[in-house]
Parts: structure tokens; sequence; C-alpha cells
């Protein structure tokens, strides 16, 4: 039972204690990672050269008058020899050690009569009692949902998640580095507003004690950075977390790390032309290549990407014409389709919530998606060709959105103007509408210059790595155990 076995190493503790060996020191005499001492190897074993690691004992094999251990820190795992006639504190570890401590071992590296490298030890002592046992290591925790809420226990014992999210430190870094060269500044903006704007989502709300007043949890940081290029900013950008209050599957999480960055005097050609080479960046240094796997495909990021124009695609794949196409239409359409429309009030909605189920899965192969309705996207500029489509792209690849950039509306009239068409939804009841930002009108009234703007998430990197999104997030939101 469980609950033996913490009560035995508890009593393992107490032991340690009673010999005056601390089971959780503060000071740790570590003189090398296991990386560098693999690394310099040959070297040490030579001028017999002192060693100190520290790590987790992953495994522990008792002969008796010996003990083999294996120890792993971040960088790695080396052996560990510990011999009754060389370790004085040998009689106590041997009945206190357990697979899941934390050890401090000092020695000197041999190679042994097998050929593995090791250290021998000298000196070792225990510098965080493990009190729980790990999973037995054939099995694990093969219950997704387990290794989630206990994503500590899957990284213990599975290596490649760690590397999951070293990748995902390499993805966000490259996205910053490369905005950097490119002369954009990095700046903070609330995550507390007033009015939630910037994306068609429904938000989550809390409350100010000391101000005693309502506010939302950002669901996008658009609006707050273009004040910023109102005052005179001209390339800025943010990574950070915004929440939208919606359903889960695949594609979607709650809360997520986000970027937006915004550059003025730019349109969304040139916007596209940089997203391709930033996208080609990030995904270059995730994972050191430009082609991936997903879903059994192989994904090609590399060389020109095609274009698709949304109105086309939406003919091709659906039969309707959108220059044409009435609320009516595109209702009794969906219908036929056995696409639920009750909760998609007015044309926009419609035309999105069609797209996602009978568009979007096709497009495969990296692709930028262009000039939509002016029904869907009440922030982008007009297209001069038509205005009731706007200069908005997305890039689309492996049957999912993956970020969208457009020429910002920097026009106050029309602005107020698509923000009451907003709010008119929302009177229809559609919680995902967005609000009227009087601030934001009266922002644009003093003046913004043309300017581009673009915004991807995280979405990016789990599409790379062929995951669930929540898989890809050490700490999902979940549902209680009870």
């Amino acid at each position: 039972m469980l609950e033996d076995l913490i009560a035995e190493r508890k009593r393992k503790l107490k032991k340690l204690e009673d010999n005056g060996m601390p089971p959780y020191p503060a000071k740790v005499n570590r003189t090398h990672q296991i990386a560098d001492v693999l690394a310099r190897f040959d070297q040490m074993a030579d001028k017999q050269e002192a060693i100190t690691v520290a790590g987790r004992v992953t495994a522990c094999r008792d002969q008796g008058k010996l003990i083999f251990i294996d120890i792993r820190d971040e960088s790695g795992k080396i052996q560990g020899i510990l011999k009754d006639e060389k370790l004085s504190t040998f009689s106590l570890l041997h009945e206190v050690l357990d697979v899941g401590d934390f050890v401090e071992l000092g020695g000197a590296a041999i190679l042994t009569q097998r050929g593995e490298r090791s250290i021998e030890a000298s000196s070792m002592r225990i510098i965080a009692k493990s009190i729980r046992p790990l999973p037995d290591k054939w099995h694990g925790l093969a219950d997704i949902e387990e290794r989630l809420r206990r994503r500590y226990v899957d990284l213990i014992m599975n290596p490649e998640t760690q590397e999951l999210f070293r990748k995902k430190s390499r993805f966000w870094q490259a996205a910053r580095d490369f905005m950097l060269s490119e002369g954009f500044i990095e700046v903070e903006t609330p995550v507390l507003e007033a009015i939630p704007g910037g994306a068609d989502a429904e938000p989550f709300r809390t409350h100010h004690n000391a101000l005693d007043t309502d506010f939302y949890l950002r669901i996008s940081m658009e609006l707050h950075l273009k004040r910023l290029i109102v005052g005179g900013y001209e390339k800025i950008f943010e990574i950070g977390r915004v929440f939208r209050n919606e359903g889960i599957d695949r594609e979607h999480l709650q809360d997520y790390s986000f970027m937006e960055f915004y550059w003025a005097y730019a349109d969304y050609e040139m916007a596209m032309t940089l997203i391709h080479r930033l996208f080609q960046e990030i995904i270059s240094k995730t994972l050191g290549t430009l082609k991936h796997v997903w879903q059994g495909q192989e994904i090609d990021w590399g060389g020109s990407w095609h274009r698709i124009d949304y109105y086309q695609i939406f003919k091709e794949k659906t039969g309707l014409d959108l220059s044409q196409a009435t609320e009516d239409d595109l209702r009794d359409f969906a219908k036929t389709k056995g696409i639920e429309t009750e909760k998609h009030p007015g044309r926009g909605r419609l035309i999105d919530v069609i797209f996602k189920k009978m568009v979007r899965p096709s497009l495969i192969q990296p692709g930028f998606l262009v000039l939509p309705p002016v029904d869907i996207e009440p922030l982008a500029k007009r297209w001069p060709n038509d205005p009731n489509r706007v200069e908005r792209f997305q890039v689309v690849a492996c049957g999912s959105e993956l970020g969208k950039g457009f020429s910002e509306l920097n026009d106050p009239v029309d602005q107020r103007s698509r923000f009451e068409e907003q709010m008119e939804l929302r009177r229809r009841g559609d919680p995902e509408a967005q609000m009227m930002d009087d601030d934001y009108v009266e922002a644009l009234e003093y003046g913004m210059p043309p300017t581009a703007g673009w915004g991807h998430s995280e979405r990016l990197f789990s599409v790379l790595v062929d995951k669930p999104i929540r898989e890809t997030t050490f700490f999902p939101l979940m549902r209680s155990r009870e």
C-alpha cells in the first residue's frame, strides 16, 4: 500500500536525523553538471580529478557490499558506485537510500569492466529525502489526465517531456530575438482591462478590491498596443498571457502565451513578408529543420507559400458566393450541413463557423489566407478594390489558423461604426462580439498612422510538435478530481 511505503520512507528520514545527517540541507557542494563530466570523462579519469555531482537517484542496484545507482540532473545521467570499504556512511546509506532521493556524490571518474562511465564515491549524502515513491518506471503515468495533473512526475519519468518544453523555450526565444533584430522594442500592456477588445472571445471577469471595480482579463493585447502607436512608437511587440473563456479542444486553452506586433507606416503586404521570415526563423530554431510531420503528413515551411483568396476557397468548398450570400442564405446552408446556428448571430459569425467546419480542414500545407469579408474582422482596414473585404491575412496550415495580421483600421468614424455593429451582435446574444471602447476611438481621433499588426499564439508550437495544445503546457487548467 502507498501509505505503508510513505510511512517506511518517513522512518528512514527519521533515521537520517537521528544520525546527524540533515535530510534537507541548504548548501550543496556540486562542482560539475553531469554533462560536463561525460564530456571530459577521459581527461578527468586520467588526472583522477575530484568531482562532485548532484541529482536524483533514478535507479538503485543493491549487491550487498556494493551499490550501483543512476543519478540524473537536468543535463544528463551517470552511474555512481558505492563501496562499503570506501564510504564511511555506506551502512547508513544502504539502509535509508531510495529511488527518488536527491543526493550529492563526490569521487573520481572510473570506467567499469563493462565500459560504463561512472563515479566511484568517496563521499555521498542525501540532500533531499523523497517521501513519496515514484511510479513504476515501466508503466509510469499511463493516464494522460494524471500526467497533466502531476506534470512534475511526468517530467521526472519522461526525459522527452523535458525536451518538449526546452523546444518551447527556444520557440519563444526565437520570436523575441527576431523581433529585436528587426528593430522592434518589447513592451508590456495591462492584463486587467476595463473593456476587453482586440479579438472575438468571451472574457473572464474579476474584481479589483482597492478600486471596487470589475475588470476583465485581456483577450488580446491589440488595443493597448495600438494606443502606443498613436503615442509615437513605430515598432513594438509584446509576448505575454491572454485569457479566453471558451471551450477546451485540441487547439484551445483558456490561458496561453501570445505574441503581437504593430508596425507603423506598414501595410498587410509588408507584414506578410516579415511573417514569412519570422515563421521560418522560429521553426528552424525550434526544430532544427523547416519540415515536420503532422498527423502522418509531411509539412514543409520552406520556400514561398501559396496565397489563398478567402472568397474563392469559400466558394470552391461550399458553393456559396460571399459577394452575394445573405445572412439567411448562410443560415439555411449551415442547417443543411448540420452546423449549429443558434449560437452564431450575424453574417460574420455564420461565415466564420462554416469556414471552420468546411474549408479550414483542407488547408494542410502553409499558405496565406487573404482578403476576408469585413463582417468577420471589425479592426482591419477595408480593401480599396472592394470595401466589403478587408486587408487581412492569416497563416493557415495543418487544418488550422496559426495567426493573423492586417492593415489596421485607423479611421475613427469607421471604427466606431463597426463597434456599434458588434454591440448589436451582443444584444442579439453573441457573448464573443466586441464591446464599444470609446477611449480607443478617442485615441484614433488624435491620429494613428497607417499600421500593420500581427498576432500568433502557442498553437503554432503545438502544431509543430503534433500534440494537443494542453499537452504542450506545463500546467493546463483542469477540473478537480472531486
